[in-house]
């Protein structure tokens, strides 16, 4: 279901209940606001099936349809929830004479204004279900000693996220090797307990290009990309972090005690893999536990001319995890192209918070639409609509047609982003946006006043306009709205797999919040504008992309290292990859915004969302070492030179290449036409991470058209930590059509604390 379709079936009072002051416009309107009732549920009448029937019939009796307003369901008093377990009741949007008449019904007991509750969180944690009472977020103690290394464009020191309150009870980490390199508006004051390390790194950069002039020579962050990225995985608690008013909230990272090192590396000037590889090289010298790489190549590069995978294989060589972006040039498949075997490779997903504007009309009619306008305008004006305009793709037309001040009409009939900013440079107050482009809720740069409505309310703003003497309209901002469903969902924008470089690896590996992403931002380049000349500076901004994603990766990686921190990388991304989440908040599968909300697969979304609390206690794991790694690329025909470029080293050997790597993902493939059956076998080796004895029985979910076969069908162990085989073969029945399906393999221990689920490809040759 769309964004529009689930606001509608759950009811536009649910936004008006938490987020809105209605302004009415006109005689005809009826003020009224959200109210939460109790009620003694043991009176409750016998011809009522359920409490929720009762207090539904009992709302939906309090006011009538209003036959002059032409969504009737929008006029009258509505039921927001019904309450059954730490409260008996129901809140409901009332007028003040509705709630009167509820005061007076049998079973009645109090009743109070809803009233706004200011989040704990910039929220991603929350949707991650971190919480301080229970899971990963106190048994790793919040990811205490940990160090995160970030490399990418830098750090704002300053920021409130990098300050070591709350950090300074305990030492740095003898381990920690690294130090605050002095540079440009950069002195060693400034790291601290939260930040412990800064450097920079330019000398390629240098070197291509003798007479570059850079902006800021120095571990500072000029771009903001980095700052952003270091808060998200690890920043601490900063309260009152808003973007305008959006999102508001205690902003923290996913591991607010872990600590910090920014490795710059990446300049406005430019982007030189030697600088790049210098960077990791120093990091891993320095003692990081994790690396987190929000950035990639979209070209076709074999591993050993891949600075980020020999980089990262000498950091997995030294037990650091890494986390990878899986890039944003989704949604066709093979669009990731620098997967890499030895990281994480993370795609990008949908958060369950919108943001909101508020449009009434002069009838009363209230609309809560899409709106991330930075201002506290509260517009009111009178509604402008020409056919010939609602394109909205002219500025002359614009200025040469539509009234000075007026709101206008932006029709579902062009690009979204060139409507706003063809409304931004007219002399238009403000514009209804008609539009169900599932991008615009990636992107906060909103820089006109404007709500965006779906082409299920178009029609009734429009009959309004086309009916009234008249048009009126007032629209508010600032609204955040969380709780929204379905979510998540995978963005359009994710790269897609399987891997280019080696496409019998099931890449991405899982998916992160990546839209929309509140941490922390530099304060000398704008978080946002108004118009084309006005330019905002904020603390905070909202962000989209797999970078984005990627930290939210590294931070639970970095919890996982402190809960468990003799794991090997591969241990811990088989964790996160088996307890992973294929299921959105409305219990369905996950699905595809870049597909039209199909179901998303294991080539969009790997195993699925990250559930950080699963992760802590996986039951089995997958584990690989470095040689087994090395047994790929010589399977891959890698010549020992190509080897030794990714591996440094000599010891590694060839004796036992194999395309399969004991990884937590199965890819077959068969000839494209086939008229025959084909048979692809696979062999892993899971190890037993759970407390004690435990036996294991397989679930199978085979994919269409396919028989899986998995032998033995259960595993017995006797002790932690001991390893157990198992053959799985996916034999593909010949079908014409060519089809990619999906399946799963599942361990389940036979107590149920563990469910051990692996994604299944099947896939043609030449499907992509």
């Amino acid at each position: 279901m769309s964004f529009w379709g689930e606001r509608k079936k759950m009811g536009l009072s649910i936004l008006i209940a938490c987020f809105l002051l209605i302004h009415h416009v006109g005689s005809m309107s009826v003020e009224r606001s959200t109210y939460i009732v109790h009620m003694d549920k043991s009176v409750m009448p016998k011809a009522f099936a359920s409490h929720h029937h009762w207090y539904t019939s009992t709302v939906d009796s309090l006011s009538p349809v209003d036959p002059s307003v032409v969504d009737g369901s929008r006029s009258k008093a509505s039921l927001v929830y019904s309450y059954d377990n730490v409260a008996r009741g129901f809140s409901a949007v009332l007028s003040k004479g509705e709630l009167e008449v509820v005061k007076k019904l049998p079973g009645f007991v109090s009743a109070y204004r809803d009233r706004q509750i200011k989040l704990r969180t910039t929220h991603t944690p929350e949707f991650l279900s971190l919480n301080p009472s229970a899971g990963l977020w106190p048994a790793s103690n919040y990811g205490k000693d940990v160090i995160i290394g970030v490399v990418d464009t830098g750090v704002w020191p300053e920021s409130r996220s990098f300050l070591e309150d709350g950090m300074t009870s305990s030492p740095i980490p003898s381990k920690w090797k690294g130090t605050c390199q002095v540079g440009e508006e950069f002195n060693a004051s400034m790291c601290n307990a939260k930040l412990i390390g800064a450097r920079y790194f330019n000398k390629g950069l240098l070197a291509s290009d003798p007479n570059i002039t850079l902006t800021m020579n120095s571990a500072r962050d000029t771009l903001g990309h980095g700052t952003h990225c270091a808060s998200t995985a690890a920043g601490n608690y900063v309260d009152g972090a808003s973007f305008f008013g959006y999102a508001e909230g205690t902003a923290r990272g996913i591991a607010p005690r872990a600590r910090v090192a920014v490795y710059k590396v990446q300049w406005p000037e430019g982007f030189q893999a030697s600088d790049f590889l210098a960077g990791i090289d120093q990091a891993v010298a320095d003692g990081v536990d994790v690396l987190s790489l929000s950035f990639g190549f979209d070209e076709d590069l074999p591993f050993y001319e891949n600075p980020i995978a020999i980089a990262s294989f000498g950091a997995m060589e030294k037990g650091v995890i890494v986390s990878h972006a899986g890039g944003n040039t989704g949604p066709h498949y093979l669009s990731l192209f620098d997967a890499i075997p030895w990281t994480v490779t993370v795609a990008a997903g949908s958060i369950d918070r919108s943001f909101a504007g508020t449009l009434t009309l002069g009838n009363g009619l209230t609309i809560t639409g899409w709106s991330v306008f930075p201002a506290s305008a509260l517009v009111e004006s009178f509604i402008y609509y020409n056919k010939t305009l609602a394109s909205c793709d002219s500025v002359a037309l614009l200025l040469d047609q539509a009234s000075f001040g007026n709101i206008v009409i932006c029709e579902d009939t062009g690009d979204f982003f060139n409507q706003l900013e063809v409304v931004a440079r007219s002399r238009a107050a403000a514009a209804i946006f008609i539009s169900k482009d599932p991008d615009l809720f990636t992107s906060a740069d909103f820089p006109w006043p404007g709500v965006v409505i779906s082409p299920r309310d178009g029609p009734a703003v429009m009959n309004y306009v086309k009916t009234s003497a008249r048009p009126l309209a007032t629209m508010a901002f600032k609204q955040t709205v969380v709780g929204t469903k379905p979510a998540p969902a995978l963005e359009s924008y994710s790269s897609r797999g399987p891997s280019r470089t080696y496409t019998r690896l099931l890449k991405p590996d899982l998916m992160a919040p990546g839209s929309l992403v509140l941490a922390a931002w530099i304060p000398n380049k704008s978080a946002a504008r108004i118009g084309s000349a006005i330019r905002l500076s904020n603390d905070y901004k909202l962000l989209t992309g797999t970078s984005m994603a990627c930290p939210h990766v590294a931070g639970v990686a970095a919890l996982l290292r402190a809960a468990h921190p003799k794991w090997s990388p591969s241990a811990i991304y088989s964790a996160m990859m088996t307890t992973a989440n294929a299921l959105d908040n409305t219990n369905n599968p996950i699905r595809d915004n870049g597909r039209n909300r199909t179901f998303a697969n294991p080539l969009a979304m790997g195993s699925g969302q990250i559930d950080p609390n699963l992760a802590l206690n996986p039951g089995l794991v997958y584990d690989l070492t470095p040689q087994d790694y090395v047994n790929l690329l010589c399977y891959m025909n890698y010549t020992e030179n190509q080897i030794l470029t990714v591996t440094r080293s000599k010891l590694y050997h060839c004796s036992k290449p194999s395309p399969d790597l004991n990884y937590p993902s199965f890819i077959a493939f068969y000839a494209n036409g086939t008229t025959k059956n084909t048979t692809a076998t696979f062999q892993r080796t899971v190890t037993n991470v759970g407390d004690g004895p435990a036996t294991y029985k397989v679930e199978v979910v085979a994919p269409a058209g396919s028989v899986v076969t998995v032998s033995p069908k259960m595993l017995f162990f006797s002790n932690k930590y001991e390893k157990n085989s198992y053959s799985l073969s996916v034999e593909y029945k010949s079908d014409k059509n060519g089809m990619v399906t999906f399946g799963s393999v599942i361990w389940v221990e036979d107590k149920g604390r563990y469910r051990v689920r692996s994604p299944i490809v099947v896939s043609p040759e030449m499907a992509f």
